[in-house]
């Protein structure tokens, strides 16, 4: 994985100014350095400037960025952040149509493939990538991120020019782009928040490219298309075959995300997800001899302060312990305090560049920081839930009659903690309601299918559209923070696209939760583990860690001159911090609480304070 960013103006020419736009795309690339600490490099021409930060992966020789090769008489360079997984079928294709390859990296079969196809090359790709080309024969730049939005891409037009990133901080180095807040940026981080509305980056101006979509920026300006979208189709396969053909699935993806020149490991709660993966993972290391590395994750103090319920029926480190015997994997559990967590809740800021899940992503980051100590790629469980269907909102009740975002089903939490004219400026309901009112007009429709099943499609679109996107989006930015890759073999297209397409009857056969990958997953996994209730991310309970919050927030609260004050009715603010914590109520997904809001507050607040960001609503 790498960092990418640039600029460029098919109107103008760069020559003149070749020295400054050198210096300035340099200064763009240096604020992505965390996400490729290997290399840098830059491509300067009369159109186009680009930077790029390697993290050194596969070739590490070869595979330098930017990265130019000629056609025809014709240049092209491209600078690109990503993992093809099928590089060798791409290769061997692109041979057999007369090119030659002079290193042994994915990014030069990438080039190649789009020198070959131009942009329908995308159509061809499966991976995870975010990338752009200057394409000399065609005059343009050309952009693209894969189908379910792995990797970031942001961009903004200045002063005519486009300018785009891999992150929002690198726009900013541009002259001219500046943190401004309005409405519907309020709204974002007080409605929507800690997730997006696709291709919007929250600053007023900064887009960014959808998941499954492509740009082309000319003469005539830019010009965004899809290029990819789930659609719904009757499934023909029986429920034996649907688990055999899962099964096949994800054996492939696995081996494919295995492909690594750099030390590589797991993530291991436990779970069924990061079981299977790691099960499949460890028996290909076997094949060759080696030993794969796994890791768990806790908190200081949970061996004392857990206690069970709804969503964390139980503790994960037995459970992750046991499969790493089973497996026979070098495993380690990393333990983050709570000063550690709380701290690390603005490094997160820092590298999302917005406010997030507060711990969830403060933890994350934490851990991911450790991990790089000895590894530069690890292979994650993230995504099943959304895609199996094994949230807790796929079979409530509440979900099916809901008009709402079923993670986040009560805004009341957030919009009471706003001073009542900024609450009736912003008219927070009135936006998340329009952008879920889009996404379900955007739901593919299967004819004939009965109101319970469209509602199910509708649910399941909402999470691989959303929520799924959301935390690929944390699972980026808190290991990219650190320079580690994370892959995640359960959002290869294929899966989704087929395991969408099986009926709810299917994916919860016989009652049972998860049931069709649980079935796939018969002759992995020890049986206790493989029918395991779900438990999602670890979170502390240490109320050590709440004691911190509160003593944070109640100094940003005891202090006027902190910019949160502009939005947040105090009165309000302190009572949620004289609260009773209830993890049982969370206001976003499983693990945000009264907590959680406590820390997403203090997110907020250091985020304007440290951006600089000013407020026009």
């Amino acid at each position: 994985m790498c960092g990418i960013a640039g600029f460029c103006d098919y109107r103008d020419d760069f020559s003149e100014e070749a020295p400054f736009l050198g210096r300035l795309v340099r200064r763009m690339g240096n604020t992505l350095r965390h996400r490729g600490p290997d290399e840098k490099g830059i491509f300067l021409s009369s159109h186009a400037a680009f930077a790029h930060q390697r993290l050194a992966v596969v070739d590490i020789e070869g595979g330098k960025q930017p990265m130019t090769a000629h056609l025809g008489g014709y240049r092209c360079t491209i600078v690109y952040n990503g993992e093809l997984y099928n590089s060798a079928e791409l290769r061997r294709e692109l041979e057999l149509a007369g090119f030659f390859f002079e290193t042994k990296s994915d990014t030069e079969v990438l080039l190649k493939c789009y020198m070959c196809y131009g942009p329908d090359c995308v159509k061809k790709l499966n991976g995870i990538y975010a990338f752009a080309v200057d394409d000399e024969k065609r005059n343009c730049c050309f952009l693209c991120r894969d189908r379910f939005g792995v990797k970031p891409l942001f961009y903004t037009i200045a002063g005519g020019r486009l300018v785009f990133a891999s992150e929002i901080k690198a726009l900013f180095e541009y002259p001219g782009v500046t943190p401004i807040l309005d409405r519907q940026g309020l709204c974002e981080v007080f409605g929507i928040g800690p997730a997006r509305t696709a291709g919007v980056g929250v600053f007023r101006d900064i887009y960014e490219i959808k998941p499954g979509e492509c740009a082309i920026f000319d003469k005539e300006g830019l010009h965004t298309y899809t290029y990819y979208k789930l659609e719904s189709y009757e499934h023909p396969d029986s429920y034996e075959e649907t688990v055999a053909h899962v099964r096949d699935l994800l054996e492939d993806s696995v081996s494919r995300q295995l492909v690594s020149d750099v030390p590589l490991c797991t993530f291991l709660s436990g779970g069924l997800d990061s079981s299977i993966i790691t099960e499949l993972a460890a028996r290909e290391y076997r094949k060759s001899g080696k030993t794969l590395s796994t890791y768990a994750f806790d908190f200081a103090g949970n061996d004392r302060y857990f206690r069970p319920n709804a969503y964390q029926p139980d503790a994960d480190q037995p459970w992750s312990q046991k499969m790493a015997e089973y497996c026979g994997t070098d495993h380690h559990v990393l333990i983050c305090n709570n000063t550690s967590q709380a701290d690390c809740l603005y490094d997160a800021v820092d590298a999302k560049d917005l406010p997030g899940m507060a711990d969830v992503d403060s933890s994350l980051l934490y851990f991911c920081r450790i991990v790089k100590r000895n590894h530069v790629v690890a292979v994650c469980g993230e995504c099943a839930d959304e895609i199996f269907g094994g949230y807790p909102w796929f079979h409530k009740k509440e979900a099916f009659e809901g008009h709402c975002f079923p993670w986040s089903p009560d805004l009341t939490v957030r919009t009471d903690l706003l001073k009542p004219d900024v609450a009736d400026a912003l008219n927070v309901p009135e936006y998340v309601n329009q952008r879920y009112e889009e996404s379900i007009a955007e739901v593919p429709t299967l004819e004939g299918e009965s109101p319970q099943e469209k509602r199910r499609r509708e649910i399941s679109w909402l999470n691989i559209r959303w929520f799924m996107t959301n935390l690929l989006d944390r699972k980026d930015r808190m290991s990219m923070a650190s320079g580690l890759e994370v892959r995640v073999p359960y959002a290869d297209h294929r899966i989704v696209e087929y395991v969408f397409n099986a009926p709810w009857s299917y994916k919860n056969h016989n009652g049972i939760n998860k049931a069709l990958l649980r079935d796939a997953a018969k002759g992995w996994l020890p049986e206790d583990i493989r029918t395991r209730k779900k438990s999602p991310y670890p979170k502390t309970h240490n109320p050590g860690y709440e004691a911190i919050l509160r003593s944070r927030l109640a100094e940003v609260m005891d202090n006027r001159d902190e910019p949160l004050h502009i939005l947040v009715n105090e009165e309000n603010v302190r009572r949620l911090m004289d609260e009773k914590s209830d993890y049982g109520r969370p206001w976003f997904g499983q693990l945000m609480a009264g907590p959680q809001m406590m820390a997403y507050l203090l997110e907020i607040n250091y985020w304007l304070k440290k951006y600089e960001i000013k407020l026009e609503f």
